[in-house]
């Protein structure tokens, strides 16, 4: 696969402090604000995932967004997405002009790294012991950090938070 980064291609995803994005193919956190700042930023384009992070989904595809879904198995099909076998597969389907989100899992966030334009992070104040699923470590000397907010755990979130956008240097 080409492995110049994409111009229009983002990261998007929640971070605890030690790196964990969740557990039994389960978000590991509901905060309220970060899954509306995830649905400002996707609405209207199209998102990528892996197979394992679509059947997490509590009600199938997402609305008001092309869903892609990969998966190595042979003939799979989901109501309202578009089924591809490899992530170099999905993206010759993607026109250039169009914003493309990789939303997970890790594995998808593994291969996209080095390919992402932008990563929208959400890291949460806390760090669980039993996570099964991590993000990958953000290499400093490759991202700048474009912009910061902070907000402190209220009584819809249990853990205070930042959104934390980065972009390529």
């Amino acid at each position: 696969m080409n492995c110049q980064p994409l111009d229009n291609l983002n990261i998007i995803v929640a971070v605890a402090k030690n790196g964990a994005i969740g557990r039994n193919n389960q978000l590991l956190y509901h905060l309220p604000d970060d899954l509306k700042h995830f649905k400002e930023l996707t609405t209207g384009h199209t998102i990528i995932m892996g197979r394992k992070t679509f059947e997490s989904l509590p009600k199938g595809a997402l609305p008001n967004r092309r869903n892609i879904v990969l998966s190595r198995q042979e003939g799979v099909h989901y109501e309202n997405a578009e089924c591809y076998r490899s992530l170099e597969e999905a993206l010759m389907q993607c026109d250039y002009t169009e914003d493309v989100y990789i939303i997970g899992g890790a594995d998808l966030y593994k291969q996209t790294l080095g390919l992402a334009a932008r990563i929208h992070l959400t890291l949460i104040d806390d760090t669980p012991e039993d996570a099964d699923a991590f993000f990958p470590t953000i290499n400093p000397s490759e991202w700048t950090e474009t912009s910061r907010e902070t907000h402190p755990a209220d009584e819809k979130h249990a853990h205070a938070y930042t959104f934390i956008d980065y972009v390529r240097k």
